[in-house]
């Protein structure tokens, strides 16, 4: 049983996707027949790549459940939004004279969440939202609207994994900050007025294992009690306003 697919308008057949990357169209995710050949295939494939769009290869049963249409083994899911390459968006808040503060989503899943974390993270100063293809939900028209727009308003940075997005950062100098409970120090004790990325995971599971073998440091929120759980859109808010505190303090 397949879930119902996203509200997003999708492009069908392979010569239309290769057009619509070629004319420069926003693209969330694609989706080609397991056993699909060819040299449009491979262009296809060449692309997503290139352009660090999602590719998931599915069945067929997949495919006709997102479209009656004839496909090709081709079906792919167009972009409510415009994503920006890592380097740019960092290059970018520099030039502005600012000082850099990201927010990097590990394996957050659920779209209502996303587009809070985005609204909060416009909110308190923060340039951009980096969303790591291998592990992050697609941005739909429900995470534009939880987040009240401000995922039309912050930097998207798409990524293939989480490891290059940290590489990315550290060599631009901006500390790579991951939220875990054990081993880290409370939030307010970490100087998040440095240029700073903050790496949310999963509420269930937490930041995944490249997180934590590469990140330079890890935060916690100290708890008036032993209930240690919070919804991870809500725990960004609260290290995203400890960021705001500092930089107003030290600004």
């Amino acid at each position: 049983m397949f879930k119902k697919r996203p509200s997003l308008p999708l492009i069908v057949g392979r010569k239309p996707l290769l057009e619509a990357l070629q004319q420069g169209v926003a693209v969330e995710k694609i989706f080609i027949l397991r056993s699909a050949t060819g040299e449009e295939i491979n262009q296809i494939k060449f692309a997503s790549k290139d352009r660090n769009i999602p590719m998931s290869m599915v069945p067929v049963e997949k495919l006709n459940n997102l479209t009656k249409s004839p496909h090709q083994g081709v079906v792919a899911w167009t972009s409510v939004i415009n994503y920006i390459e890592l380097q740019e968006a960092i290059s970018h808040v520099v030039e502005q004279g600012a000082t850099p503060l990201f927010v990097m989503l590990d394996e957050v899943t659920d779209v209502r969440n996303v587009g809070a974390i985005a609204r909060t993270a416009l909110c308190c100063g923060a340039q951009g939202l980096i969303l790591p293809t291998s592990s992050t939900a697609s941005i739909t028209e429900e995470a534009v609207k939880t987040s009240a727009g401000a995922l039309r308003q912050i930097m998207l940075c798409r990524t293939p994994s989480t490891s290059q997005a940290i590489d990315a950062l550290r060599l631009n100098g901006i500390q790579v900050l991951a939220t875990q409970m054990k081993g880290s120090v409370p939030v307010y004790e970490t100087n998040l007025s440095l240029p700073t990325c903050i790496v949310m995971g999963a509420e269930d599971k937490g930041i995944g294992k490249e997180v934590k073998k590469l990140a330079d440091s890890f935060i916690h929120i100290p708890m008036a009690t032993a209930f240690d759980s919070l919804n991870v859109s809500v725990a960004a808010g609260m290290v995203l306003y400890e960021a705001l505190r500092q930089r107003l303090l030290t600004g």
